[in-house]
């Protein structure tokens, strides 16, 4: 429950500090006192957005912070997981500072969080009610969250939402799958054409250099053979070849080297030489055999060239290797192509696979819906019934969807009559602004016994009501506050006088400004305070008498 509330520098608020009770507690005041001020503030600690719009005085920081005794709500577990550096408390602070430049930062017992930490942990600790959220008896997902909360199927939707996401991913990929095979098979053509043109080519890797040097080779056959026949000719022709000259010199030196040692080295040296010389010789011979102008070869090897030059132009690459890339890449989208069937068989079986298990649990799920949902009816009728409205009758109408959604394939509507002569239709058509608001009550009533959230505030839920049926209206609030904290800002003294405590907000004029509060009132002052909410400003004995009355019987 909240504990207390300390606002500081918030709007028309220069510093409050004000306590709650447990159980049922109203809160009044003049229209423009600030009581929206208040639940502002109070969002602002709950994760809602803040501007800096918010600051009394500009140059100062504003400071929310609420207490709240967490101790039946057994969120130590949740502590641990969600809010490592965050301590446990039984009564645990939430505050929220906004500085002057625009910066917002929150806490949780001290320790700084996120924005989204903060809104996390308030929807656990309280839910208000205003006015503008009886619009969401119109909402589909809100009338099927009341339904699930009460068929207690949050443990079967948390596990159905798994398995649907997981659904809906197969069914993307299958889906992503299918149009790239459609894609690709009306590519399959030319994707084999080009393939099978580099298939025939036999490219060889290297091939089109070697190609281009034996092409050089054959074009200047004529002047290679020359100057190699001319080369073998000085080296070891029959007329003064240095064959002819080393080998004579060689005899020479080697005949003195007995009286001249000294020449010995010099012999060696011209051995090893003519050595050499011979094995040049030996292989330009043989190389001079293998040039030779070869018709047939020439035109092979302009044909291949011209092949690979054609190829490689199509291809928009320049070598051989870059081809055989292309053709390996060919090759893997025909096979690509050909498994594509295999694929999507296989992935096809997976997804039927999981829409059975999405099947079977979105059934457990309308199953619950359409056992809880004669209950449900059966309760908010008899709410109704007390509420003013002997003829009302409230259906709940459950139909399938064509395909699985978040929630199963469940499309629900609630759907109303007030009269007994009027026809069931959707509720927000039909109902008037009074009768949502009765609606609304009675779903929160019936809905609360079944919640562990600590706190629920009203804001004006009975804005279109009066007399006898605001009474009836407080008795509900007074009787969910057996299971929770309950604040209904109000301004109907019937409901007013119902609450344990009161509060009054107000506006006081000072030199500078005019600023909000909040007080709890005393029962003197709420006899004051109810019969003003009865008869205006001008008190009369009758509205005092009227306020001790309902004070007495609440």
């Amino acid at each position: 429950m909240l504990k207390s509330l300390s606002i500081e520098n918030y709007a028309l608020i220069d510093k409050l500090d004000i306590a709650f009770s447990s159980g049922f507690s109203t809160i009044t005041g003049e229209t423009g006192a600030g009581k929206s001020i208040l639940l502002g503030a109070l969002s602002l600690i709950l994760g809602n957005r803040a501007e800096l719009s918010v600051l009394k005085n500009k140059e100062e920081k504003c400071i929310i912070e609420g207490v709240f005794d967490i101790s039946k709500l057994k969120l130590q577990q949740y502590f641990k997981e969600n809010l490592e550096d965050v301590d446990y408390d039984n009564e645990t602070i939430l505050r929220r500072i906004i500085t002057p430049s625009g910066k917002s930062r929150a806490f949780v017992n001290d320790a700084p969080v996120s924005l989204n930490a903060l809104r996390e942990i308030g929807l656990m600790l309280i839910d208000i009610h205003s006015q503008h959220k009886n619009l969401l008896l119109s909402d589909n997902k809100f009338q099927l969250n009341v339904v699930d909360s009460l068929a207690q199927n949050e443990k079967i939707l948390q596990e159905y939402k798994l398995e649907f996401k997981s659904l809906k991913n197969l069914q993307n990929t299958l889906n992503e799958l299918v149009e790239k095979a459609k894609t690709q098979k009306n590519d399959a053509d030319y994707f084999q054409h080009r393939f099978e043109q580099l298939n025939e080519a036999k490219l060889v890797e290297n091939e089109q250099e070697m190609l281009e040097a034996e092409l050089e080779t054959m074009n200047n056959a004529e002047e290679i053979k020359l100057y190699i026949t001319r080369a073998s000719q000085i080296l070891s022709g029959e007329e003064n070849s240095i064959l002819s000259g080393l080998s004579i010199a060689n005899e020479g030196l080697k005949r003195i080297s007995k009286v001249f040692p000294k020449i010995e080295n010099f012999i060696e040296r011209l051995a090893s030489s003519l050595i050499e010389i011979q094995d040049i010789s030996t292989e330009i011979e043989v190389l001079s055999e293998d040039i030779e102008f070869n018709q047939d070869r020439l035109n092979f090897i302009n044909e291949r060239l011209d092949l690979l030059y054609s190829l490689q132009q199509l291809h928009r690459v320049n070598t051989v290797h870059e081809l055989l890339k292309i053709q390996s890449e060919l090759e893997e989208k025909l096979n690509e192509i050909q498994n594509f069937d295999f694929e999507i068989a296989d992935l096809t079986k997976k997804v039927n696979l999981q829409t059975e298990k999405v099947e079977k649990l979105a059934s457990l799920l309308s199953e619950n819906r359409k056992k809880i949902s004669p209950k449900i009816e059966k309760s908010i009728v008899s709410q109704l019934i007390s509420l003013g409205m002997p003829s009302a009758v409230f259906k709940i109408q459950l139909d399938r969807e064509s395909d699985y959604t978040s929630t199963g394939f469940d499309t629900i509507s609630y759907l109303f009559s007030a009269n007994k002569s009027s026809e069931l239709s959707d509720i927000t058509k039909v109902a008037s602004g009074g009768e949502i608001a009765r609606v609304m009550i009675s779903i929160k009533s019936l809905v609360s016994a079944n919640m562990a959230l600590p706190t629920i505030i009203f804001d004006e839920i009975d804005t279109g009501v009066s007399g006898d049926i605001a009474d009836k209206m407080g008795n509900i609030m007074a009787e969910m506050s057996k299971n929770m904290q309950v604040l209904s800002i109000t301004h109907l003294p019937q409901i007013a006088a119902k609450g344990k405590k009161q509060y009054l907000v107000y506006k006081k004029d000072t030199k500078d400004s005019t600023i909000s509060n909040i007080k709890e009132l005393s029962e003197k002052e709420r006899v004051t305070e109810i019969a003003k909410m009865l008869s205006g400003k001008e008190l009369s004995e009758a509205a005092i008498e009227n306020a001790k009355h309902l004070l007495l019987m609440a």
